[in-house]
C-alpha cells in the first residue's frame, strides 16, 4: 500500500482512478467494476428509477485502496462519487471521518486530477534540488 497521506478518487460507474499524493510524488491505481455498466431507461408508469443499483463490490475495492489515506477527496461527474461516499460512511465510519470533500469534476486528465487535489489539500510544490548540490550539503558563501 502507498505511504502517502492524501488520496484523491475520481470515480464514475465505469472506473475509479485513485491517486495517493505526497511530497515526493504520487502513485496511481485504476479499478473497474466487475459488472459492466448498463444504460437503463425509465419508462412512464413502470416501477423503478431507471438507474442501476450501486456496485457494492466495486465501492468496497475502492474503499480498501484508500484505507491508509489521512485525507480523502472524492470527485467525479455523476452519482458514483456520492454513492462511494455513502458506502464509506455505512461500511467504514473511521475512514468516512477522513473524507475532506465530495465534489463534481467532469473528465479531467490524470495530471489535472493530481493538480486539482494538490490545490485542494494546499500541498506545496515539489522541492527542486539545485544542480550539483547533494542533499544536506552546505556551501560556504
Amino acid at each position: 500500500m502507498p505511504s502517502h497521506f492524501h488520496a484523491v478518487v475520481w470515480i464514475d460507474h465505469a472506473q475509479a482512478r485513485i491517486f495517493h499524493l505526497g511530497l515526493s510524488g504520487s502513485d496511481e491505481i485504476t479499478l473497474h467494476p466487475h459488472l459492466p455498466t448498463r444504460h437503463l431507461h425509465h419508462k412512464a408508469n413502470v416501477t423503478g428509477s431507471g438507474h442501476a443499483a450501486p456496485d457494492k463490490t466495486f465501492y468496497a475495492e475502492v474503499t480498501t485502496a484508500i484505507a491508509d489515506a489521512g485525507e480523502i477527496l472524492i470527485i467525479g461527474p455523476a452519482s458514483a462519487k456520492t454513492e462511494l461516499a455513502n458506502h464509506i460512511r455505512a461500511h467504514a465510519p473511521d475512514l468516512a471521518k477522513r473524507i475532506a470533500a465530495v465534489e463534481s469534476a467532469d473528465h479531467p486528465s490524470d495530471n489535472e486530477i493530481v493538480a486539482y487535489a494538490k490545490r485542494h489539500f494546499k500541498m506545496p510544490p515539489p522541492r527542486v534540488q539545485a544542480p550539483g548540490s547533494a542533499t544536506g550539503e552546505r556551501h560556504a558563501g
